[in-house]
């Protein structure tokens, strides 16, 4: 389970997030959507550790990065929204150096990669350089490393990002697979039409703050637009047109 507790945070002498409480429990999938700048990439570099909190306190499986560094980035897989990739490393490399820092045996960590590679269609790929890969192939290299790890908890920004529409599918199986073991999923993105099939709930962000928080439904009742679909809440959003604060809050 992962806790944000009134989190603000940001970039040093620039504060984007404001008093932010939310919760991922296990096995659920949850879409972190709003406008660019609401502040959904501060929010994952928050989670991840890539910045600290200016206050408040996140727990991951009831640890925090400030009792075990090390201990708490090992629950977490992260598909960036960009492939970052070792120019130097073959694929195969890649999945060992995943599994050395993850603490995996190598051995385990092929036997977890194997199912994947087959999936996104890479077996035949083992020795190739990045240079080599186009950039959803790139991705899908980062996909395949952070499943292989079998974390607590998944951080996926903007996954579909390059992705053909069967490598989409097939990342979106994945998801729902991990998700009924038990895992946690974080996921930003934009396609909004694809996140309201299969997310339990959402996060609506704008300019730092939490607007609004719940199921498709309970968005609509937020919003007050009673059939609207997640797109057209967000269009909603774009105008300008945001929940009441009695609606937000709890």
């Amino acid at each position: 389970m992962l806790k944000v507790i009134n989190l603000t945070g940001g970039y040093l002498g620039h504060p984007v997030l404001k008093d932010l409480n939310f919760e991922i429990n296990d096995g659920e999938l949850v879409g972190l959507i709003g406008l660019n700048g609401a502040g959904k990439s501060t929010t994952i570099q928050e989670v991840i550790g890539l910045l600290t909190p200016y206050s408040g306190q996140i727990e991951l499986d009831g640890l925090t990065l400030q009792q075990d560094l090390e201990g708490y980035r090992k629950k977490i897989g992260f598909i960036p929204e960009t492939p970052s990739l070792y120019e130097e490393l073959t694929l195969r490399e890649h999945i060992e150096v995943t599994a050395l820092a993850y603490g995996i045996p190598v051995e385990t960590a092929f036997e977890r990669a194997e199912k994947l590679l087959t999936i996104f269609r890479l077996s035949d790929k083992l020795d190739w350089f990045p240079v080599n890969f186009s950039k959803g192939m790139k991705q899908k290299v980062m996909i395949i490393c952070a499943f292989l790890c079998e974390p607590s908890l998944y951080i996926v920004d903007e996954p579909f990002m390059g992705l053909d529409p069967l490598a989409i599918q097939d990342l979106i199986d994945l998801m729902l697979e991990m998700k009924a073991m038990g895992s946690s999923i974080l996921m930003s993105t934009h396609i909004l039409s694809t996140a309201e099939k299969f997310c339990d709930k959402f996060v609506v962000l704008h300019e730092g703050r939490i607007v609004a928080a719940g199921t498709v439904e309970e968005l609509r009742q937020k919003f007050g637009l009673p059939k609207a679909s997640l797109d057209e809440i967000y269009l909603s959003l774009t105008k300008g047109n945001l929940p009441n604060q009695e609606m937000t809050e709890g």
